[in-house]
């Protein structure tokens, strides 16, 4: 038996011959840009996160660089951004010309320190912070943080791409945030056929500021009131990211039952996954479990690419120790868990569909490496 870490290719009945029949009527008519998909993926999504506004975009980092700019973020400002996150979050800080400071994590969830980004606005008075969602569900300390940006005018920016589907005490994660993103990558929760993102928001004016930067800052076809760029999201994303909001509601199902079998079985064999915070509901998005032996991680990772099992680590190494964040790196907040986070992270396969002969399967193997 071979098990991938990720598999995208386990579709519901009937799934591939609409995508296929949508595709063909949407290239008979011509309908590649804008037009009814793209509005009605925007509509639903609104409703689905209970947001006023959604943008699409051309993916998850232009939707953070929209996000940043559209909040006024330029060159000479400070952005609070995770140690423990994806390189894009530090990305798109320097191409909107700010610089960073990193802020360190906690173990139990992956989520930012409060502690520390209090710390790094009192030193550092950013103009914006980005609290990323992490692991399928979202920081421990979400009410908290957002009272505290607002409390010290620190704009927050919430990156969602990994928390599409999670609830927070009964609601979406990113209900009433000031402005957040997510990213449609085909392998997140709700994945499109390539590339696509978006930016959420109640506000008005900040929607507005995002659907023009987006589409070359235009204010009429060819009138121009700010220098965007061209992050439109394509037509037949849109229309396979409808097609697969019919069917999200059970793809989460089961990857929250995965999650759940994971969760209960592994502490017998010697691992224990990562947990929700309390008052989340996760999504299922991946299994995350920290192995603080060493030399038990390489003898599983040894085992389970003997085996055919995939798995990942995500992510192995923090924004400050990545060598493209010199001359952009401004100070680190906070100890030195998101160090550790990135030597011990190990993660199992989890993805829609995957069937318990697969899940006993890999839970033997790190039951044989457990025993050594």
């Amino acid at each position: 038996m071979k098990v991938p870490f990720i598999d995208i290719t386990r579709f519901e009945a009937g799934f591939i011959s609409a995508w296929v029949n949508k595709v063909a009527a949407m290239s008979t008519g011509a309908q590649f840009v804008g037009g009814a998909e793209v509005a009605a993926l925007e509509t639903r999504l609104s409703e689905l996160l209970e947001v006023k506004h959604s943008i699409g975009c051309a993916n998850g980092t232009d939707a953070l660089q929209l996000a940043l700019r559209a909040v006024g973020v330029g060159a000479g400002d400070v952005v609070a951004i995770p140690n423990a996150t994806f390189w894009a979050t530090f990305e798109a800080v320097v191409n909107v010309g700010a610089s960073a400071v990193t802020v360190d994590c906690l173990l139990s969830d992956g989520g930012m320190d409060i502690g520390a980004l209090e710390e790094a606005i009192r030193r550092e008075r950013p103009k914006a912070a980005i609290l990323v969602h992490l692991y399928g569900w979202g920081s421990a300390s979400l009410t908290r943080m957002r009272d505290l940006c607002r409390k010290e005018g620190v704009l927050l920016i919430e990156d969602g791409a990994q928390c599409f589907g999670a609830t927070f005490r009964g609601d979406p994660v990113l209900k009433g945030a000031l402005i957040s993103t997510t990213s449609f990558y085909p392998a997140k929760v709700l994945g499109a056929a390539g590339d696509a993102g978006a930016v959420f928001t109640d506000n008005d004016e900040l929607a507005d500021q995002v659907r023009r930067l987006g589409n070359h800052g235009r204010t009429a076809h060819y009138g121009h009131g700010d220098v965007g760029w061209n992050s439109r999201l394509d037509s037949l994303q849109a229309a396979y990211l409808n097609l697969s909001l019919d069917v999200l509601d059970q793809r989460i199902k089961s990857r929250r039952e995965v999650a759940d079998i994971y969760r209960t079985r592994l502490p017998d064999v010697g691992l224990t996954a990562m947990e929700a915070p309390e008052g989340y509901t996760e999504n299922g998005y991946c299994n995350v479990c920290l192995v603080a032996d060493g030399d038990f991680k390489a003898r599983l990772q040894t085992l389970m690419k003997q085996r055919g099992i995939g798995f990942g680590n995500i992510y192995p190494g923090t924004m400050a120790s990545q060598p493209g964040s010199a001359g952009f790196h401004k100070g680190h907040f906070g100890g030195n868990a998101g160090e550790q986070l990135s030597q011990q992270v190990l993660n199992l396969p989890l993805f829609p569909y995957m069937t318990h002969p697969e899940i006993d399967y890999v839970i033997e193997a790190v039951r044989d490496a457990h025993i050594g």
